[in-house]
């Protein structure tokens, strides 16, 4: 294969396999392992570098791990930029456990299960137990994402999952420069020098990367189109300064930049902020595409039952000992820990540290000397597909059984709570649709509560109020403000929770689409209903009367009979299916409701009695 045609395949399956996890929501990282691992029976990339060098399989690793560390910098980079301090005020304390009683248990207990169940050395032992402490926004963040638990969970996981990875590649360092390289020379106070060194030299890099950065930003040194690149190329450049004064503090270079550019105040990064996220999508495929196609099959098998063995210890007794030893007396309820003890992912970070390590102890203890040094990688790997596999497939039911999280998410989170939009929520609502009104006005939400509904004041705008809001069980967005530019604007905001497909707003008004100082349709969400369909066309059809209906339709009962009914007298709203799934009607998408469904529209007269209707 040439190797420009390989070059162009690994992001090509990346995409095809985040395309089908998106489609048939399993986890995107087993599969993207799973088409890494069916590439590499036909080329490895090794061998692919160690041509080009003209070197030995050898030189293969040597080249590929460097671009796989700079690539696993942006993705902590950009894990960093998620993290908002305000979240510390519920999490804080749970994810600090976490990330240091919770670590040293997690530590304890996988090196424990490698020496018994895979028969490592204690030196190797130790050192694949710090390497799976880490988890990783990589894996969390999709599986968080998914099943949207409350927000104090989701925002302790989130800041475990970030802030245990540098932890875990230093902790890494740690065991293999004491335990392994001189184990005869190490103590207590030296490991203790060399982690204060590594914390120190990233933390002070960070904090002084991001200072830089926000100080030309701030100042407009720096042209928007490049504040992306340029933070990307300023964290790039102090990462790898950062990790050539000490081993692995690069990662906290990194997350530390990302966390002080956020989390200043007055200083808009959504820009760079959706850079970094599409690039770390895109790094994401082709790291664990090329990660997965050099892991050997037979390797694998040949671990056999006492690699599961140690799986299973991980799942079911280490990272429920850590989790709830560590959560003592925390502000977590019991059902919250529980789903803490649940969801343990490792991602790439467990994947590119062990393989860099695998190379190191090949190259510094002559082979493979000890006991389990050669299935490092191996080990890791298995680890990786097995819990996220299962992480993957029970963190929804588990949520929902806990009362955590919705089993679905069909909910609508309505803005505007105006007279017509509380009777179009109620119509929802009676048809088990989960809703959510926010409006500023304070009356308006307030008889939007006394008849029922879920409503909150708030601005829709404003970044801490969105993340205050109830979005259990929430998967779609509706603005129907009286007002065209909130409604935009309200959409862009939210596109990033609910992308571009579950995003909707009523049309724009005859002057906001037809005169030239009016907005352009391009900024719009997904245009609700039919053609015109304004707030204003809707408030004046319900004051002369019309009303919002439910009905069920059935083979005797079909929606041609509806129509017929109504003589053209009823404007469609939305199609509810058997799975309380909401198919809105929009502008240029025709929808056709079957038996079974139960439609929702806005009609101009009392339907004519029917027995086969479903009236509610």
């Amino acid at each position: 294969m040439e190797f420009l045609l390989y070059l162009s395949i690994i992001p090509a399956l990346g995409l095809a396999a985040q395309w089908l996890a998106w489609r048939t929501n399993l986890p995107s990282i087993l599969l993207l392992l799973l088409f890494g691992v069916a590439l590499g029976q036909f080329v490895k990339p090794d061998s692919y570098f160690a041509e080009l060098t003209g070197g030995g399989l050898q030189a293969g690793p040597e080249i590929l791990f460097p671009i796989v560390s700079l690539s696993v910098a942006v993705i902590m980079f950009e894990g960093g930029l998620s993290l908002k301090l305000s979240e510390l005020r519920e999490a804080g304390g749970a994810a600090l456990r976490l990330c240091t009683i919770g670590a040293l248990i997690t530590w304890a207990g996988a090196t424990i299960g490698a020496f018994y169940c895979l028969n490592f050395s204690w030196q190797v032992s130790s050192l694949l137990g710090a390497i799976l402490v880490v988890t990783g926004p990589t894996v969390i963040g999709p599986i968080l994402r998914q099943v949207r638990p409350s927000k104090r969970v989701s925002a302790t996981l989130k800041w475990e999952g970030i802030v245990i990875d540098p932890i875990g590649a230093i902790l890494a360092v740690l065991v293999f420069e004491q335990a392994l390289l001189h184990a005869g020379e190490a103590t207590f106070g030296s490991a203790m020098v060399m982690l204060a060194k590594t914390t120190a030299i990233g933390t002070l890099l960070g904090v002084a990367g991001g200072w830089m950065l926000t100080s030309a930003f701030k100042r407009f040194w720096v042209p928007d189109q490049l504040q992306g690149v340029g933070a990307l190329s300023v964290g790039l450049l102090l990462f790898a300064i950062s990790n050539t004064m000490a081993h692995e503090s690069g990662l906290i270079t990194v997350t530390v930049l990302g966390l002080w550019l956020t989390n200043q105040h007055g200083f808009e990064i959504a820009h760079i902020i959706e850079f970094k996220e599409n690039l770390r999508t895109l790094l994401i495929g082709c790291l664990f595409i090329v990660l997965g196609s050099r892991v050997d099959l037979a390797d694998v098998a040949a671990i056999g039952w006492p690699g599961l063995a140690f799986l299973l210890i991980l799942i079911l007794l280490v990272r429920p000992l850590a989790v709830f030893i560590s959560l003592i007396g925390s502000k977590l309820t019991y059902a919250e820990q529980a789903f803490v003890a649940g969801l343990a992912p490792r991602g790439i970070v467990a994947a590119a540290v062990s393989s860099v390590f695998a190379l190191e102890l090949e190259r510094k203890l002559e082979g493979f000397a000890l006991p389990g040094a050669d299935q490092l990688a191996t080990v890791t790997f298995l680890v990786i597909v097995g819990t996220v596999t299962v992480y993957g497939l029970s963190a929804a039911p588990l949520a929902s059984w806990l009362g955590l999280a919705d089993s679905k998410s069909n909910g609508v989170l309505i803005v505007g709570a105006d007279a017509w939009v509380r009777e179009f929520a109620l119509q929802l609502q009676k048809s088990k649709i989960p809703v959510v009104l926010v409006d500023t006005n304070y009356n308006k939400v307030t008889q939007a509560k006394v008849a029922g509904l879920t409503a909150v004041c708030a601005n829709i705008l404003n970044e801490h109020a969105r993340e205050e809001l109830p979005l259990a069980g929430i998967g779609s967005f509706m603005a129907m403000t009286p007002n065209d530019e909130v409604n935009t604007l309200a959409v862009k905001e939210c596109q990033h929770i609910f992308g571009r497909s579950g995003a909707y707003q009523l049309s724009f008004t005859k002057q906001n689409s037809k005169s030239r100082r009016g907005m352009t349709k391009n900024l719009m969400g997904r245009e609700l209903f039919n053609e015109g369909t304004t707030f204003s066309s809707i408030k004046g059809q319900v004051e002369i009367g019309s009303t919002f209906r439910s009905t069920t339709l059935s083979e005797e009962f079909s929606y041609a009979d509806f129509l017929k009914r109504h003589q053209g007298g009823a404007t469609l709203m939305c199609a509810i299916d058997e799975d309380k799934h909401v198919i809105f009607k929009t502008v240029g998408d025709d929808l056709h409701p079957q038996a079974g469904q139960t439609i929702i529209a806005l009609v101009s007269s009392t339907p004519i009695p029917d027995d086969h209707a479903s009236q509610a």
